[in-house]
């Protein structure tokens, strides 16, 4: 029984309320808005990684053409008549005297030679086929030879190659012999003209027109450029090339016969051919071998109407009006850097800063005179995303008048890389 005294009277605990379920479940809506905007995040993220890198874009800062630096050549043109001067592969040096058609005298057996030897054709020193002279051609040489034409001695029965006849028309400028070839060729002189004629409108000699063989008419009539035309065509017949460079010939009846053009041999001159008539003056016709940079470069030029009394004083002054242009053009044509390596070619521009330029890998050179023109072109392929410094990317090639192109590799600058995937995803790219 216990003691009243030390009875302890026990508190009843009021009773808990029970937990409130509203605040889990707004926890739980917020822990899932939380997961929600973590993963849209991620996926806004990742997103643009899905797609590929836009190509990287190439801009060409290398201009479209350069003229070759210095001075440009002065080209001492005679004081009368016309001439024109041009360069194998580079074009024109220019011309003077007009461009109204002159008599060109025996200039005109450059297309009598260039007829024969593109319907008969021959190969460097072979002879080819036959022709005989002919009673009355050899008739007809008393009359010709009082009339003070330049002639090779001819007899009926007479044979001449076909060489043989060339080098008596070409080196001693036989007219006889030009009417002989062209009867030989056409069955008449009348019928060889026409082809003359013809010849000249397929090369476009648009000044040009023949009404002999010979040249000893004054009808035929030409241009310093047409003549220039015409002897670069001619150049290129090895037979022709190699006959008009000799300053001699054997022929039959006539023995040895010298090359009028007096200049053949002298500052690199290899032909082509004189004339000289009280209506045309003294002409010349030439062609003369450069050395340059390891090749042969041919000048080719005409030079019509020098003045003079009679065929010697003629000659020596078209001799003298020629050799400064030959020496001009020597001395201006050249090999010159157009490009230099380490030279901006183009700048690349990738995504989001990323990029690099390309540059030539060596210097470009090209065969020329200063204030020439010059094309330059570029050929880049299409440039990845990735690119390593210093790699060879392209071509970058120069073309000078005619010549074909010459080329010389281009290269990367610095290394190119594509952005980083923090970059993309911090550019939402």
């Amino acid at each position: 029984m216990l003691d009243s005294a030390t009875t302890q009277v026990i508190e009843p605990v009021p009773p808990q309320p029970p937990a409130r379920r509203g605040k889990g479940r707004l926890w739980l809506l917020i822990s899932g808005l939380l997961t929600l905007l973590l993963a849209g995040t991620a996926l806004v993220a990742i997103e643009p990684l899905r797609h590929p890198l836009p190509a990287p874009t190439v801009t060409r800062t290398l201009p479209a053409s350069m003229v070759i630096p210095g001075k440009a050549p002065t080209v001492p043109w005679p004081k009368s008549g016309q001439a024109a001067l041009s360069v194998e592969g580079l074009g024109s040096l220019g011309t003077s005297g007009g461009s109204e058609p002159v008599p060109i005298a025996s200039v005109a057996k450059v297309m009598t030679a260039y007829v024969i030897l593109t319907e008969h054709p021959l190969d460097r020193g072979e002879h080819g086929p036959r022709l005989t002279v002919s009673a009355a051609q050899a008739a007809a040489y008393p009359a010709e030879l009082a009339r003070g034409e330049s002639l090779v001695a001819v007899v009926a029965g007479a044979v001449f190659t076909e060489r043989q006849a060339l080098q008596a028309v070409l080196l001693p400028s036989a007219n006889n012999m030009a009417r002989i070839l062209a009867a030989w060729d056409a069955g008449s002189i009348e019928a060889f003209v026409a082809k003359m004629n013809d010849t000249a409108a397929e090369l476009g000699m648009t000044d040009t027109r023949y009404t002999d063989p010979s040249g000893l008419d004054a009808g035929s009539v030409s241009t310093a450029v047409d003549q220039v035309i015409l002897a670069r065509k001619a150049m290129e017949l090895p037979a022709f090339a190699e006959i008009v460079a000799q300053k001699k010939a054997t022929l039959p009846v006539a023995g040895t016969v010298k090359n009028y053009n007096s200049l053949v041999g002298r500052d690199g001159v290899v032909g082509i051919k004189t004339g000289s008539t009280d209506e045309a003056g003294g002409c010349l016709v030439f062609a003369a071998v450069v050395k340059v940079g390891g090749r042969r470069i041919t000048v080719v030029g005409a030079v019509l109407g020098q003045p003079g009394a009679n065929t010697p004083v003629q000659l020596d002054r078209v001799f003298r009006a020629t050799r400064p242009l030959v020496r001009t053009a020597a001395a201006a044509i050249g090999v010159h850097p157009i490009v230099r390596a380490g030279d901006q070619v183009a700048t690349v521009q990738g995504p989001l800063g990323t990029g690099t330029t390309i540059n030539a890998a060596e210097d470009l050179h090209v065969v020329g005179w200063p204030g020439m023109q010059v094309r330059l072109d570029v050929d880049i392929p299409a440039v990845p995303t990735r690119l390593l410094a210093e790699a060879e990317h392209g071509q970058v090639s120069a073309v000078a008048g005619e010549n074909a192109p010459v080329g010389a590799p281009l290269r990367t600058g610095a290394r190119l890389e594509p952005p980083s995937t923090w970059d993309r995803i911090r550019e939402h790219r």
